[in-house]
């Protein structure tokens, strides 16, 4: 069986290195991939949005299953070009992406289905807009635009200034292009986070180990929005009592209201919860693996993927069991100086062996480049992840190895995981 896994980031290793388990798999491409990702894989020089690209390539070698990772080429129909050639593919179709494609059409589905979800408004006009906020008058309050926008595209705005530069920011100056076009305006929920991973194949929903996120750049939860600076699994916040409310109240509606809107998701619905004073409410929906929490969830996972992705495929996912180790991941963030904004490339990675790895953790490669030595070639550039027996240890294990390894520059949070160790002690 040849597998084609479409992209390029610490998440797609992440896919790769545990699809390398299953025997049946002869061969995985990876397109484009990157330096780290081409010890594991054969890396093909397509972008991940060149759909033809990707198609043709997967015909002319023989590929037989598809995963489409990156949210751009989901939402862009990547799966239902593949599928229209008759190749297996993991992930939603363009029907099913937009629940991720657009912020307004998932507000607007869980307004419609009862979903705990925060109070918000749509905006098509920045001054209507600006109006709405200078009447609600209550800060922080949060301004998203409607689409993609690499992860980045919601601003907390802590008073009426910044909210009206967000608005201005977005709608006006088009930072995020046409995914600014509309905005949704909604008030800030406040409490511990939750990111919930899960697989799904239109009928049954079987969340993955929950994991916590850190999406500020620098410690303390200061600094600017990144697309993930580390991540820590499982979420002490997520109790089995939590749980049970987010599958009965969140989980299996999302997926019964898409079947019901003739949108039915398959493949991997990413949930994005914050655990509030009056229960789980969505923050946001992802059509695809988070990066950088797939890095912690795989990892734990004992049943095979592959085996996982055939069963989503074929729409037998009740039957599967799906296992989990009982021990904990942290997975920290080595980032280019100056990210989330300019960084230098190009710099030279001292400490990986010759197949980009290192002893006591996975490193999963997310901007790196090989030419006979590994260099850094993006902002996010290693996600190095430890497993341990408890938090704790796996965090040890994860900072020793950050240690060892180094390039001009580096930067990564030193407080990853703490806000779960302090929750862990109560």
């Amino acid at each position: 069986m040849k597998v084609l896994v479409v992209g390029s980031g610490g998440r797609e290793h992440a896919i790769i290195r545990k699809l390398k388990e299953n025997q049946t798999i002869s061969h995985i491409y990876c397109a484009p991939g990157n330096g780290g990702i081409s010890k594991d894989a054969e890396c093909v020089d397509i972008k991940a949005m060149d759909i033809q690209g990707m198609v043709s390539f997967a015909k002319q070698n023989g590929v037989e299953f598809a995963v489409v990772a990156p949210d751009d080429p989901l939402v862009a129909g990547m799966v239902d070009a593949f599928e229209a050639e008759g190749i297996r593919t993991f992930g939603p179709n363009k029907a099913a992406a937009i629940l991720e494609g657009s912020k307004v059409f998932s507000k607007d589905l869980m307004k419609k289905y009862h979903i705990p979800t925060a109070k918000y408004e749509v905006f098509t006009d920045s001054e209507q807009a600006i109006a709405y906020i200078q009447e609600q008058n209550t800060y922080p309050t949060v301004v998203k635009a409607d689409g993609l926008a690499l992860g980045k595209g919601v601003i907390i705005a802590e008073n009426f200034e910044q909210a009206k530069e967000a608005v201005v920011s977005i709608m006006e100056d088009k930072i995020f292009g046409a995914s600014g076009s509309q905005l949704v305006v909604e008030e800030f929920l406040t409490g511990p986070e939750v990111s919930v991973l899960s697989f799904t194949d239109g009928h049954v929903v079987k969340p993955m180990i929950s994991s916590m996120d850190h999406k500020r750049a620098l410690d303390g939860d200061k600094g600017k929005n990144t697309g993930g600076m580390g991540t820590v699994a499982p979420n002490p916040y997520y109790t089995p009592e939590v749980a049970q409310s987010c599958m009965d109240e969140i989980f299996l509606p999302t997926i019964q209201a898409m079947k019901q809107e003739g949108r039915p998701f398959k493949g991997c619905l990413y949930f994005g919860l914050m655990i509030t004073p009056n229960g789980p409410k969505v923050i946001e929906y992802n059509c695809r693996f988070g990066d950088p929490e797939t890095q912690v969830v795989l990892p734990l996972l004992k049943t095979d993927l592959f085996d996982i992705f055939n069963a989503i495929y074929e729409e037998r996912l009740a039957d599967l069991d799906i296992e989990f180790s009982e021990e904990s991941a942290a997975c920290v963030i080595m980032a280019s100086g100056g990210y989330p904004q300019k960084y230098p490339t190009g710099l030279t990675i001292h400490g990986l062996d010759e197949d980009g790895q290192a002893d006591d953790a996975i490193i999963y490669h997310a901007g790196t480049k090989f030419d006979g030595e590994f260099k850094t070639a993006g902002g996010r550039v290693l996600g190095i992840t430890a497993l341990g027996k408890d938090l704790q240890q796996a965090l040890d294990r994860s900072y020793q190895v950050v240690n060892s390894i180094s390039f001009e520059g580096a930067h990564f949070r030193k407080d990853i995981g703490q806000r779960a160790l302090k929750a862990l002690e109560k």
